[in-house]
């Protein structure tokens, strides 16, 4: 589920203005994972232009608000949701953690970072969400830490239906400040993708794991 439709066309611009999002359907990227993409993601490049950092932190703060007011601290992924989870933090003037991919394995071997405590009700934040099967492994270390995790945000999400259907599964809600469809409808008004790209662009995130071949 995704925020107010001109937060999202925000963000969306946003992200295309300062290429932390880059489309490129003529010359896809390929993932770690090996999948082409026409499209890659770099939201951390948001990180060094204060008046775009300033705006998602306010409405990374507004989002967690409106759907999570219980909150008791946030939690943000190791590693690229680091900096936006304690931006977030920083807005709500809440506790600020972090859970790492793994455990350390030196001095105490923490796998979550911070003085955060068992029982205690938080909201995790990531930058990007595409099938969230990384943000799912993190939330299920705060489950078996003890943690009561109220939900997740993130600054963009893919919208794939495997992440919809991963987040159902684990029980978890999940919100995002924009999400592809909105970015293809920004892209297409800007004149950054010509009309006969936009139904390849779609045709990507129905099926991206066979896209390209």
């Amino acid at each position: 589920m995704q925020q107010s439709e001109n937060v999202s066309a925000k963000i969306a611009e946003y992200l295309l203005e300062i290429n932390a999002i880059k489309l490129q359907p003529n010359n896809p990227f390929t993932w770690a994972s090996g999948w082409k993409s026409p499209i890659y993601s770099d939201n951390r490049l948001s990180l060094s232009h204060p008046a775009i950092r300033t705006y998602i932190k306010k409405e990374l703060g507004k989002l967690i608000q409106l759907h999570y007011p219980n909150a008791q601290a946030i939690i943000g992924v190791a590693t690229a949701g680091i900096a936006p989870g304690a931006l977030a933090a920083d807005e709500l003037e809440l506790p600020f953690g972090y859970v790492r991919s793994e455990a350390k394995k030196h001095g105490m071997g923490k796998q979550v970072e911070g003085d955060i405590n068992p029982n205690q009700k938080v909201v995790v934040v990531e930058d990007l969400v595409s099938t969230g099967k990384s943000s799912l492994q993190a939330i299920e270390v705060l489950r078996e830490f003890g943690c009561e995790v109220l939900g997740m945000v993130s600054i963009f999400t893919y919208g794939f239906d495997a992440a919809a259907q991963n987040f159902s599964h684990a029980n978890c809600s999940f919100y995002s400040l924009s999400n592809y469809n909105t970015l293809i409808d920004v892209a297409a008004v800007k004149g950054i993708v010509k009309p006969d790209q936009i139904a390849v662009l779609n045709e990507w995130r129905m099926a991206p794991e066979k896209w390209g071949q």
